[in-house]
């Protein structure tokens, strides 16, 4: 077994890398600590002689265990209630122990691009995360996912073509002054009730989802269009509905946390396009809330 010095100093140099791969590959943060968990623990049984470099040799083992974890967890969501979003992380100054400050946010965890991930295949997303955002060689990544260099390669263009296509671009861009001005105009116009106000945000065919862990009847489809889009946010969000939302940074962009009777009811992140809004994403299932609960809590 390894040496309790060898597995300390490979916890304190390692643990928060394997956490921004298992994130990234697994778009929760809860899912995320039971892998890594379970790599060091396998690492703690090993023998630390034959492991030449125990980052890498760590990193295969949690690619492994997300790969797995996607496959499985591809056949749940397939009867999940609703569209599923990844849990969101809300980072609080000073807090070493929230996600959100544990976790690398970059813009390879905004939720625009964490929903483009949930898209993906298990391999097209462990493949376009390890190479695409972590530089790892297709020659290393296939020995983790079973596959040769070359079919590598080929799941990472299909990965890339997925992301181009909902961002316009190779890359998202993200503009935080301009965000910023529109989430506090987003939420000036919901707390005045006034669709006439936030109807101007909108691009004309803004989509609109909700994931609220089967709180509500299923809706599949978004709400295109901001008309639809504009009505629905009055109502489930606008004064009339007892919320009030303020600005916070969402996986390392300006969004919104909303709330009703001082809970924690949903997260809002959204994706501007020239200056307009054109995705709406709102995190409502209570499981996924809850570390951005106890962190607003603190």
């Amino acid at each position: 077994m390894i040496e309790s010095t060898g597995f300390n100093q490979a916890w304190a140099e390692h643990h928060g890398f394997l956490l921004d791969v298992a994130y990234r590959l697994l778009g929760s943060y809860t899912d995320a600590e039971d892998v890594v968990q379970e790599a060091f623990t396998r690492l703690l049984r090993s023998d630390l002689d034959p492991i030449e470099d125990a980052r890498a040799w760590l990193v295969v083992v949690v690619s492994r265990l997300c790969l797995d974890h996607l496959r499985s967890a591809r056949v749940r969501r397939e009867s999940y209630v609703g569209p599923w979003f990844p849990e969101p992380l809300i980072a609080i100054d000073g807090d070493a122990s929230d996600p959100a400050n544990v976790v690398t946010l970059d813009e390879s965890v905004r939720m625009a691009m964490l929903i483009v991930l949930e898209r993906m295949s298990p391999a097209e997303r462990v493949v376009f995360v390890l190479h695409d955002v972590f530089d790892f060689p297709f020659e290393t990544i296939a020995a983790m996912v079973g596959r040769s260099a070359a079919a590598c390669r080929q799941l990472a263009s299909r990965a890339r073509r997925r992301v181009r296509e909902e961002a316009g671009s190779s890359r998202f861009h993200l503009d935080p002054a301009e965000q910023r001005r529109v989430v506090e105009a987003f939420i000036a116009a919901c707390a005045s009730g006034d669709l006439k106000k936030l109807l101007p945000l909108l691009d004309p065919s803004v989509a609109g989802w909700a994931d609220f862990g089967g709180l509500l009847p299923p809706v599949r489809q978004p709400n295109v269009g901001s008309d639809l889009v504009g009505h629905n946010l009055i109502n489930f969000f606008g004064v009339a509905s007892g919320t009030t939302m303020e600005m916070r940074d969402i996986n390392g962009e300006p969004g919104i946390v909303a709330y009703r009777g001082g809970d924690l009811v949903a997260v809002i992140a959204l994706t501007l396009k020239a200056g307009a809004i054109t995705r709406v994403y709102v995190v409502a299932d209570p499981r996924k809330l809850e570390h951005a609960r106890k962190a607003l809590a603190g």
